[in-house]
C-alpha cells in the first residue's frame, strides 16, 4: 500500500514524544541532521515542482489526458529517490522501522514503475490523476513538516495539515491506486507481461495477473491498520491524548 504516513521518518517526531525527539536530534549529530534537512528540503521542492507542473498542464490543456506523460520523469526521479529513506532507517539516523518504511516506499515504487510506467494504456485513466493528486499534496505536507521540525521551527498550520489532510487524502490515494491496478488487469492478462510460464529452465512459474489480484486484496487488512494508526497519532499530537497500545 502506497502510504507515506509513517511516524518518525526523515527526522519527524516519533511516538516517544517531542522531548525524546530532541534527545535523538542531539545524538544524531550535525552531519546527519544537516543531510536530513537537505533531503527533506529537496523532496519538498521536488513535489512542489510536480504540483506546479500538474496545475499548469491542466490549465493549458483543459484535460488530464497526457498529464502523466508530461510529468513522469519528475515523478519517477523523486519517488525513486525516496529509496534513501530505507537507508536512513538502516543506518539509524531516523527512528522508523526498516520494514514499515520499506513496505511504504516499495509500494510507491511498484505503482510508479511496474504499473503506470510499464502499462502505458492506463496512463490516461482518471484514477491515475486521483492518486497523483493525493500523493503530491501528502508529500508536500509531509516533507515540509519534517523540514520545519528539523529546523526546530514547526508552524502550527504545517503540523495541523500533517495530521488532518491525510483523513481525506489517504483514502483518495488508495482508491486511485486500486482503480489503476484494476484498469491494468485486462492488459496484463492479455499480454502475460512479467509472467513466467511452465515449462522453463528454472522450473518456476509466476503470474503477474494473479499477483496484482493478491496485491489488491492486501489493501483490505492493511489500509484500516495504517489509517487508524494515523488517527490515533492525530489525537495524541493535536489533542494531547495518551494512547495506550494493546499487545496482540
Amino acid at each position: 500500500m502506497a502510504s507515506s504516513e509513517d511516524e518518525g521518518g526523515n527526522g519527524g517526531p516519533s511516538e516517544a514524544g517531542e522531548e525524546k525527539e530532541t534527545v535523538k536530534k542531539r545524538r544524531r549529530g550535525f552531519l546527519a541532521t544537516a543531510w536530513l534537512t537537505f533531503y527533506n528540503i529537496a523532496m519538498t521542492a521536488g513535489w512542489l515542482v510536480l504540483a506546479v507542473a500538474m496545475v499548469r498542464f491542466y490549465m493549458e490543456k483543459g484535460t488530464h489526458k497526457g498529464l502523466y506523460k508530461s510529468i513522469q520523469k519528475t515523478l519517477k526521479f523523486f519517488q525513486t529517490f525516496a529509496l534513501l529513506e530505507i537507508v536512513h532507517c538502516i543506518i539509524g539516523i531516523v527512528p522508523t522501522s526498516v520494514i514499515v518504511t520499506g513496505v511504504q516506499v516499495s509500494s510507491r515504487i511498484f505503482m510508479v514503475w511496474l504499473i503506470t510506467h510499464s502499462i502505458k494504456p492506463i496512463q490516461n485513466e482518471d484514477s491515475v490523476v486521483l492518486f497523483l493528486v493525493a500523493w503530491t499534496v501528502t508529500e508536500i505536507t509531509r516533507y515540509s513538516f519534517y523540514t520545519f521540525n528539523l529546523l526546530n521551527h514547526l508552524p502550527y498550520f504545517i503540523k495541523w495539515a500533517r495530521y488532518n489532510f491525510f483523513i481525506i487524502l489517504y483514502p483518495v490515494g488508495v482508491v486511485g491506486e486500486l482503480l489503476t491496478i484494476y484498469a491494468a488487469l485486462p492488459y496484463v492478462k492479455k499480454t502475460g507481461m512479467f509472467s513466467l510460464r511452465l515449462p522453463n529452465k528454472y522450473n518456476v512459474s509466476f503470474d503477474y495477473y494473479y499477483f496484482l489480484l493478491i496485491t489488491m486484496a492486501s489493501y483490505i487488512p492493511l489500509f484500516p491498520q495504517l489509517y487508524f494508526h494515523m488517527l490515533r497519532q492525530r489525537r495524541k499530537v493535536l489533542h494531547g491524548e495518551v494512547i495506550v497500545e494493546k499487545d496482540d
